[in-house]
């Protein structure tokens, strides 16, 4: 969700929210004997490794140096730990060290702790999520001297025998190691079958039952990482008597690609499968086009063009060969990378005057061509310098006023074409604006927070049923306010845009909304309406910018980039419902990232946080809106690094859509809702925090603070979000 620098701070948070302080001494103890050796390690920008690490020790009392600083080449401020790990049984458990270092605490980066190590080996790592390949493995010997000898391995043979010493069936392989007294013991074991097999670690006794002559090589590794000497072991096996004359049952399958007459692009796999109900399949082989035969142990890939034969045969233990059988199909080159972009062209419709002016309106029209060969995959526009939209039909403008359209396309190859414009003036065609009384483009009807499920359609009067609805209103009675749906259910069924159904549909809503009882609807402040002196009365902070769209909504990062935050500064709420409307505007197939920040302190001149975007991210709370299925753990409705909403429990938006959004707070229980359902439910105890409590927060038991100011977040011009209609009632 947040750039580097915000991963920075939200996961030193992380750490002390999982408990992860030092657990071992983080100062020098001035008054203990000086330790027999000192270790170091130090990190620095590299998240995937510590800078320096020490490999080996000797066992006794230790001085632990971690160090995570600009000196060690640590300029972005990211937290890292130091964690010995004592739940392996593979590992020494005799030593508890965590340690969380990073530049701007108390003890600039570099922190000691005095232990006293046991032979053996150690493994540490860091604890910090996402930072899983900074880990490795300290050993640990007797005395001054390191162990440079290594282990002896042994090996034995068993099975039923015949008169010659062959095995009978199978062969089982038991291979033993040992390290010398005081050496640092035996780690692992490795083995390979044949002569170019693969090493592979022994956990058990190798049992080989294939019938033929056999080599089982095997080794040992030390914990100081002495290997043995390559040792084997030969021996052969035979298959027991049996009176089996039938060969396997054998066949393969082509897998691919595939063009529609059937030859494969680049690649086909060939997989052959056998099975014998007698003595059992001994070996599988296969041979490409004239080629020789060949161990089948994996599928078959050909890559190279043109048409193959693929011919395949097994045996069984007995020695019954299955009759050759064989598979065909041709191999292409696929077709040449499609580079270049769509073409786009447009035209503009309309009645104009001798000015060249469209009278009333203008229809624009957007067309796509690829002659790269993949194929256009969408079209977008953009109106005034707007966000871009997905183009599905003629865009008619409306509007009085000189306007600019643009528009691109992408082909299904990923290449987009370079954005065109059109700019034409419509003038007013005396036709007077729609009389609705609030705009609501939603895709379904909406009373409240309960949603009808019938298509938010535009009426004969111009307006959408969701403006005529009114339920923004403050009605003075429920009963005042369903006679009022009523009649209008009445002349839309009348003028056939709701059939019975959808009348009896969204009658139910208005009744479940209570809208009009004493609590529903009084008291609702607008604070962001979209106009200009609205807007005015907003502060931007920090990176990122907001920009009025005209029609009542905000869009974020299409001035300026950065991460940032616009706050309504003019007063504190404690408990409140606030509501208002977003919509995902990213660009291209990208996702909105933002949030609603609430109850944070004045973000001016903080004694503890001086960028005035952040005072809101440490010491408030950020409910999310961010509904890519990857990326972000904290989807839309979450709490952000406190309480978690997965895409199951929100949904994911469609683009271009606006939700509704309700975050109601008490005391410390929030209660997230987006289109009239509930999300998410979270009580900000205390000990939940990111960052500790503060001495001057009204809140207690280490919660944050019982009341503070309203903001929305930008994060970059390609996450980009649109709001409108912010209200907020205190409760």
């Amino acid at each position: 969700m947040h750039p580097r620098r915000a991963l920075t701070v939200l996961l030193a948070a992380l750490l002390m929210v999982l408990g992860l302080q030092s657990t071992s001494q983080a100062r020098p103890d001035m008054t203990a004997p000086a330790a027999a050796q000192t270790l170091t390690w130090t990190a620095g920008d590299d998240i995937t490794r510590y800078t320096s690490v020490p490999t080996t020790a000797v066992a006794g009392t230790a001085t632990i140096v971690f160090e995570n600083s600009t000196a060690t080449g640590n300029t972005t401020g990211m937290p890292h730990t130091l964690t010995f790990v004592t739940s392996d049984p593979e590992f020494n458990d005799d030593v508890e060290l965590n340690i969380l270092a990073n530049p701007n605490d108390d003890m600039g980066g570099r922190h000691t702790a005095e232990v006293t190590l046991t032979p053996g080996r150690y493994f540490y790592h860091c604890t910090i999520p996402g930072h899983g390949q900074m880990q490795g493995i300290l050993v640990v010997t007797e005395g001054s001297g390191e162990d440079t000898t290594a282990p002896s391995a042994a090996a034995q043979v068993t099975g039923t025998q015949n008169a010659q010493g062959q095995y009978v069936g199978s062969a089982r392989v038991t291979v033993t190691a040992t390290d010398e007294a005081g050496g640092s013991g035996v780690d692992r074991i490795e083995y390979a079958i044949g002569d170019t097999g693969a090493w592979q670690p022994y956990t058990a006794p190798v049992v080989v039952d294939q019938v033929g002559d056999h080599t089982v090589r095997y080794r040992a590794v030390d914990k100081a990482g002495n290997v043995s000497a390559e040792k084997s072991a030969a021996f052969t096996v035979v298959a027991p008597p049996s009176d089996d004359t039938a060969p396997p049952d054998t066949s393969a399958t082509v897998s691919g690609e595939q063009n529609p007459d059937g030859t494969y692009i680049d690649m086909a796999t060939v997989t052959v499968s056998a099975s014998d109900t007698g003595s059992g399949v001994n070996t599988i082989e296969y041979a490409v086009n004239d080629g020789s035969w060949q161990p089948y142990t994996m599928p078959v890939m050909v890559h190279q063009v043109g048409s193959h034969t693929v011919r395949y045969r097994a045996t069984d233990k007995a020695g019954n060969v299955a009759a050759d059988k064989s598979v065909r199909f041709t191999v292409v080159a696929a077709a040449p990378q499609d580079t270049t972009p769509p073409v786009t062209g447009v035209t503009v419709d309309g009645t104009r005057n001798s000015d060249g002016a469209y009278v009333g309106n203008a229809k624009v029209t957007v067309s796509a061509t690829d002659e790269g060969g993949s194929g256009v995959a969408g079209v977008e526009y953009s109106i005034d310098a707007g966000p871009y939209l997905a183009y599905t039909a003629a865009v008619v403008v409306d509007r009085a006023g000189t306007h600019t359209l643009a528009y691109r396309a992408r082909d299904k190859a990923g290449n987009t074409s370079a954005a065109r414009t059109v700019t034409f003036t419509v003038v007013s065609s005396q036709v007077p604006a729609p009389p609705c009384a609030e705009l609501d483009e939603r895709l379904t009807v909406i009373v409240g927070t309960v949603d009808s499920g019938v298509p938010n359609r535009i009426t004969n009067s111009r307006c959408r049923i969701n403006e005529l609805i009114e339920d923004e209103k403050e009605w003075t009675s429920h009963a005042l306010f369903l006679k009022h749906v009523k009649t209008v259910l009445d002349r839309l069924f009348k003028e056939g845009v709701l059939d019975e159904r959808e009348y009896d549909a969204i009658d139910a809503a208005a009744r479940e909304s209570g809208i009009g009882k004493p609590g529903q609807t009084e008291g609702y402040r607008t604070i962001l309406d979209g106009s200009a002196a609205s807007f005015a009365r907003w502060q931007q902070v920090g990176g990122g910018s907001f920009a009025p769209n005209g029609d009542g909504s905000i869009t974020s990062g299409t001035t300026k980039d950065g991460l940032g935050m616009l706050w309504f500064p003019e007063r504190t709420y404690g408990d409140f419902s606030l509501k208002l409307q977003w919509r995902d505007d990213a660009p291209g197939t990208g996702n909105a990232n933002s949030g609603v920040f609430v109850r944070f302190p004045w973000v001016h001149d903080h004694p503890e946080e001086p960028r005035p975007e952040w005072a809101a991210i440490k010491y408030g709370h950020e409910v999310q809106v961010f509904d890519r299925p990857d990326g972000d753990m904290y989807k839309t409705g979450s709490v952000y690094g406190f309480d978690r909403v997965g895409l199951a429990g929100a949904g994911v938006t469609q683009k271009g859509t606006w939700n509704d959004y309700e975050i109601r707070v008490v005391d410390q229980h929030y209660s997230v809702y987006r289109n009239g359902v509930l999300i998410n439910e979270f009580d900000n105890i205390g000990g939940q925090d990111f960052y500790p409590a503060r001495s001057d927060d009204p809140g207690t038991d280490g919660r944050r603070f019982s009341a503070g100011y309203i903001g929305l977040q930008v994060h970059s011009t390609t996450d980009v979000v649109s709001y409108r209609d912010v209200r907020i009632k205190e409760l």
